[in-house]
Order: C-alpha cells, then structure tokens, then sequence
C-alpha cells in the first residue's frame, strides 16, 4: 500500500478534497454574507463535513505515528509529529472560531482553517520524503 507523509495515498487526497469542499462552502458563505448557523442546513452540512474531516485527520495521525514508528527513516520526528497534531488542530479550532464569530468573518475563518490542510499534507509528504 502506497504511502505519502507515513500515511495512505487514498487517505491523503480525500482528506484534501473535503477540506477543499468545506472551503469552497464557507467561501460561499461569505459571498452571500451569512454567519454559519448550526441550526440552518447549511451550517450542518458544512460542520458535517468538518467532522468527516476531523476524523480523518485522526486516522492520518495514528497511521502517520504507526509508520514513523515502524520504518527506519531520517526524518525529523518532532517535526512530523508536530504537523500531524496540527493537522488534527485547525479544524476544531477554526470550526469554534467560526462559530463565535456572528458577521461574515465566521466563514472566513473556516475558508482559511480549511484550505491550511491541505498546504500541512503536502508539507507532510515533503518531510517523509526528505525534502525538509
């Protein structure tokens, strides 16, 4: 099985076009100048997906931690470690920024929490790949 930044291939472009789809989605947001609500369909279905998001990022930290620590590379391991915790960071807390934010900005905060997972991926892949 292919792996990209000690995680799986698959795992790692789908974590990326979720959390381009809940970009794309705030960003709509924003445009038509609505604050995210829970209780409106657009505001679950976009925590929907950051939940999807989350947990994959969760499955990307346990296989990322699983692969540094059963294969032999030299890579900087706090380094690594650091971007998988992070990874697993920013949704939470742009999702909870998001919300305490009532004006526009709210989705904006999550168009940016967003689009940051898929720059830390490809810094992932950098890192397992010695491109530090």
């Amino acid at each position: 099985m292919a792996t990209i930044g000690g995680m799986i291939e698959v795992l790692a472009a789908v974590l990326t076009y979720v959390a381009l789809a809940a970009a794309v989605w705030s960003a709509v947001l924003v445009v038509v100048n609505k604050p995210i609500e829970l209780r409106e369909w657009h505001g679950l279905w976009l925590y929907g997906l950051v939940i999807l998001l989350e947990l994959g990022l969760l499955g990307q930290l346990v296989a990322g931690i699983v692969k540094l620590s059963t294969e032999d590379r030299a890579i900087e391991t706090a380094t690594f470690v650091g971007y998988l915790v992070t990874t697993v960071l920013v949704p939470p807390v742009a999702g909870f920024w998001a919300l305490l934010e009532r004006t526009r900005w709210g989705p904006v905060v999550m168009v940016v929490g967003c689009l940051t997972i898929p720059v830390l991926i490809i810094r992932l892949r950098q890192l397992w790949d010695g491109h530090a």
